[in-house]
């Protein structure tokens, strides 16, 4: 930490003191680290705002015959600081007015030199750190592919990336600080939403392979994740890297052995290395080579940073004796947030396609629990007594340790949530149609849904039964379904149907015709309601979601047997 003479403890006074000796008189430091700790540190011990006042009044009552000289070298110091950390001095309005009195004091004294040292007015704006949603706009011309499946696994990771990094670089020292001190998120929405994020993408990953209906295409989908993974380690993004693999190592996953039987060998030798990197075997050993190796932009692997800055605040006490600051602790927890500081300044080279960015961002939204999840997995691969003696009942945790990330979900805020539903519905229309008539086929719409696992029936979002969804329509559906989409889901594809008297008019669900007839007129699943003919029960594509729709007319005390009742386990 430099030659600074403090021992490991101090007053904040004499630190103060310290950092400001160590600045010459044309105002350059000598080689220390000490300052740039002290500032980037102090919210741990005081405010910003305290931390100017002492400054201004050491300013102040400064005296004898060399108090011009160290006057100077506070202004030096301040100076330092607004360079250093400038976000500080425009997102905290304390700060910002000490300043300000800061510079009308050292007018009164006559030193015209020192107001320009500390001068503020040309700072940029951070107003962007606030806003957890605001966008990077980005101009691409042409048409985008929103098909997951058309996707190249370098784009997919590309825009991925996008999305960590912008959520990562708003994560401020205060959240860190909150964080590790309070072990919760509360009032802390800048890192909860980028670990929702995480285990947005986590389930994410589940649910694009379980939608698959063959272990065959699962496979593929595993792959096609497996070398995301490859790109995501390639552009050093080792978050979004270690929320793939939890997702693919999840029991959901992990235990579909007819899925694994697919893969080639190739596919999972590179599995079994990307397992091994993110290992928390040896204290993340292998990820922190490979992390350390790095230079320029990268994204860490938040939860295990944390878990360093937990481990040090646990250790080592604030305060040392009376009032004095434990230096040990202070530069053992400014080695990581430093790193974490800097690397949120690190410039990409990304250029993403935002049309791509909607989809991708109401997508990661959707949130399931791991136990629906974990059913639809044995709906698909039923658990078999001879070859799967050890199979879970319930679903296990990932081979890569996340409780850190664990119970955390998005809060639904409907005007967010109404903010990128609209982009969504835009972004689909500008790439699928393309006579610009204002409508969507059911052959693009087919493709479209393919991005989201379990979306309705092409026949449910056309309301008026044209054969054509209009934007009105995908607008209303998703507007309808918001709810919905936070809710939990059902067990994938497979209702439990019974044949069903209806007492008031019902509609087909697959092809929306009227249900006739005086008793027995159709079939109505006992998990979600959904109603159809005899011979369409076996057509519907709507996914089973128990409970989590409303009921259709005549469907709720339209029918006979009434309440639908849960399935055996």
């Amino acid at each position: 930490m430099g030659s600074s003479g403090l021992g490991k403890a101090a007053t904040l006074d004499e630190l103060l003191s310290t950092c400001i000796e160590m600045f010459d008189d044309n105002g350059e430091l000598n080689n220390s680290y000490l300052p740039r700790i002290v500032l980037l540190m102090h919210r741990w011990y005081l405010s910003s705002t305290e931390l100017a006042e002492k400054l201004l009044c050491i300013y102040r009552n400064a005296s004898g015959e060399s108090c011009d000289e160290f006057r100077l070298k506070i202004c030096y110091f301040m100076r330092y600081w607004i360079v250093k950390f400038p976000a500080e001095f425009n997102l905290d309005l304390g700060l910002i007015r000490m300043t300000e009195e800061f510079r009308e004091v050292a007018s009164q004294l006559g030193y015209e030199k020192h107001t320009s040292l500390i001068d503020i007015s040309s700072i940029p704006s951070y107003d962007w750190m606030r806003r957890v949603t605001q966008r990077k706009k980005v101009s691409k011309k042409g048409k985008a592919c929103l098909l997951f499946d058309h996707l190249e696994p370098i784009e997919l990771a590309e825009h991925l990336t996008f999305l960590e990094h912008k959520s990562f670089r708003r994560i401020s020292f205060t959240d860190y600080q909150s964080y590790v001190i309070h072990g919760c998120l509360e009032n802390n929405p800048t890192l909860e939403r980028s670990i929702a994020l995480f285990n947005g993408i986590s389930k994410w990953v589940q649910l694009m392979v379980l939608s698959k209906p063959t272990p065959q295409q699962r496979a593929e989908v595993i792959t096609k994740f497996i070398n995301v993974a490859k790109k995501l380690l390639q552009l050093k993004n080792f978050n979004t890297l270690m929320a793939v693999v939890g997702g693919l190592s999840h029991s959901s996953i992990s235990r579909l052995k007819e899925t694994h039987s697919h893969l080639s060998s190739e596919v999972t030798k590179n599995w079994n290395e990307m397992m091994e990197l993110v290992s928390s075997n040896g204290n993340y050993c292998n990820y922190r080579k490979a992390f350390a190796d790095c230079d320029g932009f990268k994204i860490p692997i938040l939860g295990v940073h944390l878990k360093d800055l937990i481990a040090v605040h646990v250790i080592f006490p604030d305060w040392t004796e009376e009032n004095k600051v434990n230096i040990v602790k202070m530069h053992q927890l400014s080695v990581t947030l430093s790193e974490l500081v800097s690397l949120q300044n690190a410039s990409h080279h990304l250029e993403p396609n935002l049309d791509l960015i909607n989809l991708l961002t109401l997508s990661l939204d959707l949130y399931h629990t791991e136990d629906d999840i974990y059913k639809l997995s044995l709906v698909l691969e039923p658990r078999n007594s001879k070859s799967q003696p050890t199979s879970p009942t319930t679903p296990t945790k990932p081979v890569v340790p996340l409780e850190w990330a664990s119970g955390v979900m998005p809060k639904p805020d409907p005007t967010v949530i109404n903010k990128h539903i609209r982009k969504l519905v835009e972004s689909v229309f500008r790439n699928y149609d393309h006579d610009h008539d204002g409508y969507i086929s059911q052959e693009d719409f087919e493709s479209i849904a393919a991005n989201f696992p379990f979306l309705d029936s092409f026949c449910v979002l056309d309301k008026d039964q044209d054969g054509l969804i209009s934007k009105d329509e995908m607008m209303a559906y998703f507007l309808r379904a918001k709810s919905q989409l936070h809710c939990k889901m059902g067990p994938g594809f497979v209702h439990n149907f019974q044949e069903m008297t209806y007492l008031k008019p019902t509609f087909c669900e697959h092809c929306a015709g009227f249900l006739w007839g005086i008793i027995k007129q159709g079939y109505k699943c006992k998990d979600c309601g959904a109603n159809c003919h005899k011979q369409c029960k076996d057509l519907l594509v709507l996914a089973c979601r128990r409970f989590a729709r409303a009921p259709s007319l005549g469907s709720s005390h339209g029918s006979l047997p009434g309440s639908p009742s849960l399935p055996p386990g």
